[in-house]
């Protein structure tokens, strides 16, 4: 083997198990979960070129990728080199779901840009692929000192073959719905007074307005605004995480909530947002809201 040929589908499809486990219709937009990126890579037959980018030796290199785990991948390491945040966990981030795109504005956890921006800059600088990107921002060399010496912000090869595909992927991405949730995975009676505890005492609808259950224009918020650090969201030009959109939630729940899956299910997210929005809930409302976010 010489090469291995690389498609979004790879860490953002999955399939619905209708054969058997791991094996069935694709569901497109779906975020791989199961898949370690980071093992596989480590696999390669050598990592020179990630060598020469970090300046790190191959067994360390190697370790930073193992550490990512499954369903998760860290794309802004070739950016700024932070491979571990500050309490020692990876860096690396869930892969986000591709479905339910259409009217949201920025994509990714900490809104670096737009669909078919981020479709550009993975596709030029993860992928390696051959074609055009530009963003000045990532020029900086204090933010993104590994991208400022690979030359990123501003990458232009002689045969552009990423550009003139943006459109139509930028239009199927468009077209994939949210899933909808199955028959019998949530009480309807408590999803419909969960419903109002969502755009009322909870505060929910505030930032994940109905029914893009994200924020028009501008969706972007600090981490002490939602009670978390600010690790990740400094990552990005913008410094702030983006109000993700929820519908679909209940096919994304492998791996756990947020960024990088620190709350492990819906419960711990309610619970973490009980002392940030100064709400409480009793237990069967705290129930009932967990019903409505199932159900969306």
């Amino acid at each position: 083997m010489v090469s291995v040929g690389i498609t979004c589908a790879l860490c953002h499809s999955t399939v619905d198990d209708s054969l058997t486990e791991g094996i069935g219709r694709r569901l497109d937009g779906w975020p791989n979960r199961d898949l370690d990126v980071g093992a596989i890579v480590a696999m390669a037959p050598t990592l020179q070129p990630l060598v020469d980018i970090f300046g790190l030796d191959a067994g360390k290199v190697r370790e930073v990728l193992l550490s990512w785990g499954p369903g998760k991948y860290d794309a802004v390491l070739l950016l700024d080199g932070k491979a571990f945040r500050p309490d020692g966990r990876s860096a690396a981030t869930l892969l986000p779901a591709a479905y339910g795109l259409a009217g949201q504005n920025l994509h990714t956890y900490n809104g670096r840009g737009s669909v078919p921006y981020w479709n550009a800059f993975v596709a030029a600088t993860q992928m390696h692929g051959q074609g055009t990107f530009y963003d000045p921002r990532l020029a900086d060399p204090v933010t993104f000192p590994l991208a400022a010496k690979t030359g990123w912000d501003d990458k232009r090869d002689a045969v552009d073959e990423i550009t003139p595909k943006l459109e139509a992927l930028h239009y199927y991405q468009l077209s994939i719905p949210p899933p909808t949730p199955p028959t019998g995975s949530y009480s309807v009676a408590a999803a419909e007074r969960g419903a109002e505890l969502f755009r009322g005492v909870a505060g929910c609808a505030t930032c994940h307005v109905p029914p893009l259950f994200s924020e028009p224009g501008w969706a972007m918020h600090t981490g002490a605004e939602i009670g978390i650090d600010e690790f990740q969201a400094l990552r990005s030009p913008d410094e702030r995480y983006r109000t993700a959109p929820l519908r679909g939630l209940w096919a994304r729940t492998k791996g756990g909530f947020y960024h990088d899956g620190r709350f492990a299910d819906l419960g711990e997210v309610v619970d973490h947002y009980e002392p940030v929005l100064g709400f409480t809930l009793t237990a069967a409302e705290r129930s009932d809201l967990i019903e409505y976010l199932k159900s969306i």
